[in-house]
């Protein structure tokens, strides 16, 4: 198995936090519920609770544009 560190890893958690936040806002029939909670999960596995917020924020602005929802 892949070690995944420094950079790599900087990017694997921003990636899973931009998954989670996307499946967050789906609907539907195709909307992959277990995935996501998996998903999040491994990023608080992998996140302390500073930079779960900080990749939170990061995974909100590369998908709306907007630091937070209401700007």
């Amino acid at each position: 198995m892949a070690t995944i560190e420094l950079r790599d890893l900087h990017l694997v958690k921003k990636a899973l936090a931009i998954a989670v936040l996307v499946m967050e806002s789906q609907s539907g029939p195709f909307k992959s519920s277990s995935d996501q909670f998996d998903m999040k999960l491994l990023l608080e596995r992998l996140t302390n609770d500073a930079e779960l917020e900080h990749y939170t924020r990061a995974a909100l602005i590369a998908v709306t544009g907007k630091p937070s929802e209401g700007q």
